[in-house]
């Protein structure tokens, strides 16, 4: 007799998601994974061209998504977004807070606007998120949140202060929100990354003058991951089978923090 071939698990039927830096990278692969197992994706980013081929991309899998481009910085930008997905594609059971920008300085030559927007964009972002989609979670309801936090958010990394000063604020953030919210419905985690193979990590480069040492330290002998690995975990902290893993923050770094 023929064998069948295995399904695909479907997690995440009759679900709305929000996933922020949908259009690439990390973002776009963890949209692909929750609309693969039955979500309705909200795809959210600043970059509306990319954001358009991850939603035509999901579209030919069979998926069900839809991108809204939104500066997850922008208070009320982020509120008019969160209420239109609410409206379009039901209350958000799912949020995936996956956008962030990088950059490697000299502390003394870093520029306090550079400084302001990593703030911004890694760890600002999240919290407007949160805030605006926590009231669609809430009893009975029940909902999952996941941020995209990195291993330099428990380790220091040279050059990077203010990236890992907001890391390390996203998974303080995460922590606070799990104890807040445990009885209330809501579990809160987080992965922390090493280095993926994304646009991201390949537009950075070091300032003139580093020492090549400090990268090595962060640098795991598995090499750096892909964007489905990553996707995975965060589909599973978001998926009913860590139903009670609240204030987690995974590593998937090749065992930087080991």
């Amino acid at each position: 007799m023929r064998e069948q071939a295995p399904m695909m698990s479907r997690r995440f039927d009759g679900r709305t998601a929000i996933v922020t830096g949908a259009a690439s990278g990390i973002g776009r692969a963890t949209a692909i994974r929750l609309a693969s197992e039955g979500a309705s994706v909200a795809c959210v980013d600043v970059q509306g061209d990319e954001l358009e081929q991850t939603v035509e991309a999901l579209s030919i899998l069979g998926g069900s998504a839809a991108a809204y481009v939104c500066d997850v910085t922008d208070e009320q930008a982020v509120a008019r977004t969160v209420d239109r997905v609410a409206d379009a594609l039901g209350r958000p059971a799912i949020l995936c807070n996956v956008a962030g920008v990088g950059g490697f300085y000299h502390t003394v030559d870093m520029p306090l606007s550079r400084w302001d927007h990593m703030l911004a964009v890694n760890l600002t972002g999240p919290f407007l998120m949160v805030r605006a989609t926590v009231p669609h979670m809430l009893h009975p309801h029940g909902g999952a949140i996941v941020n995209v936090a990195s291993d330099t958010g428990l380790v220091g990394a040279a050059y990077a202060a203010a990236y890992c000063a907001s890391k390390g604020g996203l998974v303080m953030m995460t922590r606070a929100l799990a104890v807040e919210y445990a009885d209330r419905g809501i579990r809160v985690n987080a992965v922390a990354p090493g280095g993926v193979r994304t646009p991201m990590l390949r537009s950075l480069e070091l300032p003139e003058g580093a020492d090549p040492r400090h990268v090595l330290r962060l640098t795991s002998r598995m090499g750096p991951c892909s964007p489905d690995q990553v996707a995975a975990s965060i589909v599973y902290l978001a998926s009913d089978e860590s139903g009670c893993t609240t204030g987690a923050v995974l590593s998937v770094d090749g065992g930087l923090t080991a």
